[in-house]
C-alpha cells in the first residue's frame, strides 16, 4: 500500500476465514483504514494481490468487481448516511441500486432491517435528529440491507460512550450470527478487540509492515513481538492478562 512513493504498508499476507470477526489493529497512523480502503476497492494496491472467494479483485473485470461488491455490507466510522435522505431513504438505497423488487418489498425489508439494529419507527427521521449511537446503527442497517457475505466496519465505536460502544460491539456479533456473514473490522478499541474478534493482523507504523497475525487473546499472552503484547495489555494489571 502506498501513496506514490510513500509506503504505508508492505508484505501483507494474511487470511481472512469466512466467519471470522476480523481485526484490523495497530497504533495510530499505522494503516488500518488505508488497509480496508484497498480491501473494499476503494484504492489499488501498489503490488500484490487481493482475492474474495478465490477471485482476484485486481484482474476482474469490471462486472465481476459489482458483483463482489453486491456481497459487501459497509460502514464508515460516522454512519455515512446521506444526510439529506430520511433513514427510511438510506436503507433503501442499496435495494433500489441492485435489486428489481417492487417499492413495497423494498420498504418492507427495510423496515425489517431497522427494526433487527433496533430502530423501528425511526424511518422518516433525518440522520441529523439522531443520536451517535444511534446514526452508526442506522448505517448498520443500509449496510445489511442486501444480505452481505462480508461486513467491513471502520472503527464503528469511534465517539461513543463506553456503554454504548458495548452495544454496537453486541449488534455486530448479532448481524453476523443473524446473516451468517464474515465481519472485518478497524478499530484500535481494545475492548472490542478482545471481546468480539476471532482473528486479527497487527500492523506497524515504524517497519510498515504486519507484525503478527492471529487470536487477539493468544496474540496477547503469547505473541513474539512486545509491541503487538503491549498494545493488547494496555491499561491492564498483571492479574487482569494473567
Amino acid at each position: 500500500m502506498a501513496y506514490g512513493s510513500r509506503v504505508i504498508q508492505r508484505d501483507l499476507t494474511f487470511q481472512v476465514e469466512r466467519g471470522d470477526v476480523f481485526v484490523i489493529m495497530g497504533g495510530s497512523g499505522c494503516g488500518k483504514s488505508t488497509l480496508l480502503r484497498h480491501l473494499i476497492g476503494l484504492n489499488a494496491p501498489a503490488a500484490g494481490n487481493i482475492l474474495f472467494n478465490g477471485q482476484s479483485w485486481v484482474t476482474a473485470s469490471e462486472a465481476a468487481r459489482d458483483s463482489m461488491r453486491r456481497s459487501w455490507g459497509i460502514t464508515y466510522q460516522s454512519g455515512g448516511l446521506f444526510s439529506a435522505m430520511t433513514v427510511m431513504e438510506n436503507v433503501t438505497l442499496p435495494l433500489e441500486q441492485y435489486t428489481q423488487l417492487d417499492p413495497v418489498e423494498i420498504r418492507e425489508i427495510a423496515e425489517y432491517k431497522l427494526a433487527l439494529v433496533g430502530l423501528a419507527g425511526y424511518g422518516d427521521f433525518f440522520p441529523s435528529e439522531l443520536s451517535g449511537g444511534m446514526q452508526k446503527r442506522a448505517g448498520l442497517a443500509r449496510a445489511v440491507a442486501l444480505d452481505p457475505e462480508i461486513l467491513f466496519f471502520d472503527e464503528p465505536s469511534a465517539g461513543l460512550d463506553p456503554i454504548s460502544a458495548q452495544r454496537l460491539d453486541e449488534l455486530i456479533i448479532q448481524m453476523s450470527d443473524t446473516l451468517g456473514a464474515t465481519v472485518v473490522i478497524v478499530t484500535h478499541e481494545l475492548a472490542s478487540i478482545m471481546s468480539i474478534g476471532t482473528h486479527s493482523v497487527f500492523l506497524d507504523a515504524e517497519t510498515h509492515t504486519m507484525l503478527d497475525t492471529g487470536n487477539p487473546v493468544t496474540l496477547r499472552d503469547h505473541s513474539s513481538h512486545q509491541q503487538v503484547r503491549r498494545f493488547l495489555t494496555r491499561g491492564l494489571s498483571p492479574e487482569d492478562v494473567s
